[in-house]
């Protein structure tokens, strides 16, 4: 049974300009995204999915392929992930392969382990699921969540919890960015990444970082930083 790795990069970041080939801790931020999924041995191809000719040769010259590039279409700001993965796998349905699931790991995502990556693909297997992804606890009961008007008020949104105990409220959960494993056919029957049929994995808060402007960049370092010192 085959399977395939798509990394989704495009050139056009705006608020970390060429983010996807930034310098992270001594290399372009891409690369541990394709060395982790090749290292790992799930896949019979991993891909990367660019409008860019630097993505493209760095991506190749880290050990993935980039057998076409990516449309116009799906290289604006409006694209989503879904749109990027319907066209990797139409491109590569018109050379007659075809993958039974798929993993999407993002271009920005140096905490992705091999041991993360198995898990969600026996999960997706064993559990029969559409979807696959890892999943971080807020840090803070949302609960208990607040907002505020222009002049600064503020007023808790959920205003019965106003007295509740944070060990009592329930957990919440958020996406961690870094990748889905997929059912290739549910995928394409109903064009997305998260179904009423999809489970995760949870990881710790230090294996997970957003990162979004030059601020969460540096913090990601660190704490990347501070776990290989752990190793």
């Amino acid at each position: 049974m085959a399977d395939i790795c798509i990394i989704p990069a495009r050139g056009g970041s705006k608020r970390i300009p060429r983010k996807n080939i930034k310098d992270f801790a001594g290399k372009p931020i891409i690369a541990y995204s394709i060395e982790a999924a090749l290292s790992s041995g799930l896949f019979d191809e991993v891909m990367v999915s660019t409008d860019d000719a630097e993505i493209a040769r760095i991506a190749e010259k880290f050990g993935a392929k980039v057998p076409f590039f990516r449309s116009e279409k799906n290289a604006d700001d409006h694209s989503t992930t879904s749109d990027v993965i319907e066209e990797v796998l139409m491109e590569y349905s018109k050379q007659g392969r075809k993958f039974i699931s798929a993993c999407c790991i993002y271009p920005t995502a140096p905490f992705v382990t091999i041991d993360s990556l198995v898990h969600g693909k026996n999960l997706l297997r064993e559990s029969v699921a559409d979807a696959v992804f890892p999943t971080v606890k807020f840090g803070y009961p949302v609960w208990r969540g607040l907002r505020k008007d222009r002049e600064g008020t503020v007023e808790m949104i959920w205003k019965e919890h106003l007295n509740s105990r944070s060990q009592d409220l329930e957990e919440v959960f958020h996406d961690a960015g870094q990748w889905y494993w997929f059912d290739v056919e549910r995928f394409l029957l109903n064009k997305k990444l998260f179904t009423d049929n999809t489970k995760t994995i949870e990881l710790s808060p230090l294996e997970v970082q957003d990162i979004d402007n030059l601020h969460d960049w540096h913090l990601a370092e660190l704490k990347y930083g501070y776990l290989q010192s752990l190793k």
